[in-house]
């Protein structure tokens, strides 16, 4: 079960990096794509690659399951409806930090649904996490005095994200995480795809550029990301994978100054080295330092 769980952290080590890269590839076409519909046809186009790919799998589908996928589908959804109608009225910084504070929440979560109590490490780590992201994000513009519309969006998106995060482990423990996740993007897909066509003028004649982005979204940021991260969460908590999985804010970071030229400040790299710090001390337990002191007293 540890070498599982060891699999299971390194995996989701993946799924950060993979969406920190998708930052990059959306904010390279926004100008030419309508969020909405390029959602929409992201998530179907995932659905219909995984459909093919498992469709033995999605014929033992039990109904249990299914309404375990739509769950996990429906929060999916509102996070990132939220989030992408939250940035028409915020900065961008901002939002990347505001969302990142579901990993503080999920650990709170947890407790109130399970009754456990997330141990003080994990505790430690969460919020060791949301001071790195501060730093990795914002740039002296955040004030609760300037809170406006598109801020209170963005704190209902990372509830959901915290409750997208919890619903996929509850569910993962019990059910074929593949499965799970046509039905997630089957669910968000067709939502968004309705959303699009009341909000914008849903089409599929889209660019070459945005054309791309869709199919690295849909293949690499959906299809590959979020499956691994459903089978990986069979063998880790909840708290666990969303500390491990804010690492997304740093490959963000890193992969912006790298591909699209955005300058890497000495405040981007403490916020990365603070994350880090979270992370070491959430995944080791700081078991290195007292095994150190044992030998010493030894």
């Amino acid at each position: 079960m540890k070498k599982k769980s060891v699999l299971a952290d390194f995996s989701l080590l993946m799924v950060a990096f993979v969406w920190g890269s998708t930052f990059a590839v959306i904010k390279d076409v926004l100008s030419e794509a309508q969020p909405l519909n390029m959602m929409g046809i992201r998530f179907i186009l995932a659905t219909i690659i995984l459909s093919i790919m498992f469709h033995k799998k999605l014929k033992k589908t039990t109904k249990e399951a299914f309404k375990g996928g739509v769950i996990i589908g429906l929060f999916l959804f509102v996070a990132m409806a939220t989030q992408t109608i939250g940035l028409l009225y915020t900065t961008a910084s901002k939002q990347a930090f505001l969302t990142g504070t579901n990993v503080v929440m999920v650990p709170f979560l947890v407790w109130m649904l399970h009754k456990k109590r997330p141990d003080s490490y994990s505790f430690i780590g969460a919020f060791l996490a949301i001071i790195g992201i501060g730093f990795l994000t914002l740039d002296g513009s955040f004030s609760f005095s300037t809170f406006n519309k598109g801020d209170v969006l963005t704190l209902i998106c990372a509830v959901f994200f915290a409750c997208h995060i919890i619903s996929i482990g509850y569910f993962a423990k019990d059910y074929d995480p593949v499965v799970l996740s046509i039905v997630q993007f089957g669910v968000t897909g067709i939502l968004f795809s309705v959303a699009a066509m009341f909000f914008e003028s849903f089409t599929l004649n889209v660019g070459p550029a945005v054309m791309k982005a869709i199919i690295y979204l849909a293949l690499a940021g959906t299809a590959f990301a979020y499956t691994v991260q459903n089978v990986a969460q069979k063998y880790t908590s909840s708290s666990h994978a969303a500390i491990i999985l804010c690492l997304e804010s740093v490959f963000g970071s890193l992969l912006a100054v790298v591909l699209l030229g955005e300058v890497l400040t000495m405040k981007m790299l403490i916020g990365c080295v603070i994350i880090f710090v979270g992370i070491i001390i959430t995944e080791t337990k700081l078991e290195f330092i007292k095994k150190k002191n044992m030998d010493i007293s030894l």
